[in-house]
């Protein structure tokens, strides 16, 4: 009866901690309480595996060629709808286009200009614009890229200065921005095969919610903590597998409640739901993340590819998620081991 009521009382204790509504803190709980609860030595957490920046906005830009016509083969243009799309990049504003607006630029002058092309009677006037539209054809993924991974926006979307991402479910719902990215895949798609009647009106707005959201830039961060948080209590989980076994003869006893207790009372009510909850943003926000860079490869400037490779990919060997995977499999299976020295191995 005693030990029947000790456990009841430790599950109390064990979950009773408001040290669990933020990530950080959480992770620090778990692993002082996890070193006295398999009673060996805490194991600090290491630091955060390497996370950088977006590259420069320099270096991520790409040249766009500029194919003005000719002043006179301009005003012969009249009629053409072409005349006021140029007329409009020559003005102020045209000059200093943001990339969403010079893409816009873009489309439109080839439209335009594919319209006016029948309408033109002037052998070398009409060579040279054929040409051109050639020219802005080719050139129309760099457009593209400028206005999705060369902008300014994206660059606060994945900022790493703004902490973790939220254990509450509800304040980390990235649901929003992968609406949003999702429709912003199918716009690059189609471009990408010249489908040039894609509607770019809610780029704009798109760019607006990066400004406002930092949850790819907090994801990352938190793939972080969670590497090093898992490595370092799984380090603690060896040592006492190694050294000391949790039960003789696979009997039970009091300490094997006590592990069993702390095991279900915060590593799998507290710990996993976070796991769980950041591989699944993972798979939404970051994962059309990651699609938005991979369809857009054959412009990929090398410093951005780096980038890519380790803070969005999943699959390469040495990337983030690729670490993250490894090193929460690794602890739950220490965790089943241990357990299983009583014969109270969880399953996965």
């Amino acid at each position: 009866m005693f030990r029947g009521l000790f456990v009841v009382m430790l599950a109390v204790w064990l979950s009773g901690c408001d040290n669990f509504t933020e990530a950080e803190p959480m992770m620090n709980e778990y692993l002082e309480r996890l070193a006295r609860v398999l009673e060996v030595e805490a194991v600090e957490r290491p630091p955060l595996p390497t996370a950088s920046p977006l590259p420069r906005r320099r270096e991520r830009l790409q040249s766009l060629p500029e194919l003005e016509l000719g002043m006179l083969d301009f005003l012969s243009l009249y009629g053409c709808e072409l005349q006021v799309v140029i007329g409009e990049k020559a003005s102020v504003l045209g000059r200093v286009m943001q990339p969403v607006n010079r893409l816009r630029y873009e489309v439109r002058f080839i439209q335009a200009a594919e319209a006016c092309l029948p309408e033109i009677d002037d052998t070398e006037l009409h060579d040279d614009l054929r040409k051109a539209v050639t020219s802005k054809r080719e050139s129309l993924a760099k457009a593209v890229w400028n206005a999705t991974w060369g902008s300014e926006e994206i660059e606060r979307l994945l900022t790493l200065s703004k902490g973790y991402y939220p254990v509450d479910y509800n304040a980390g719902s990235s649901a929003d921005l992968v609406r949003d990215l999702r429709q912003l895949n199918g716009m690059v798609e189609q471009l990408a095969s010249q489908q040039l009647e894609v509607s770019l009106a809610d780029l704009g707005a798109i760019h607006q919610r990066w400004q406002a959201e930092f949850k790819a830039g907090q994801l990352i961060n938190s793939a972080r903590l969670l590497i090093a948080t898992m490595n370092a209590g799984t380090r603690m989980l060896e040592v006492r597998i190694d050294e000391r076994p949790l039960c003789l003869n696979g009997n039970p006893n009091n300490q094997s409640d006590i592990v069993q207790n702390f095991f279900f009372a915060i590593y799998i009510e507290k710990i996993q739901p976070y796991m769980s909850l950041v591989s699944r943003a993972h798979d939404t926000l970051i994962a059309e993340l990651e699609q938005l860079a991979q369809q857009q490869a054959g412009v990929m400037p090398e410093s951005f590819n780096d980038w890519y490779r380790r803070h969005l990919a999943r699959d390469l060997e040495g990337s983030l998620w690729w670490e993250l995977d490894r090193a929460m499999a690794r602890h739950t299976r220490h965790w089943q081991k241990l357990l299983g020295q009583c014969g109270l191995r969880p399953q996965a």
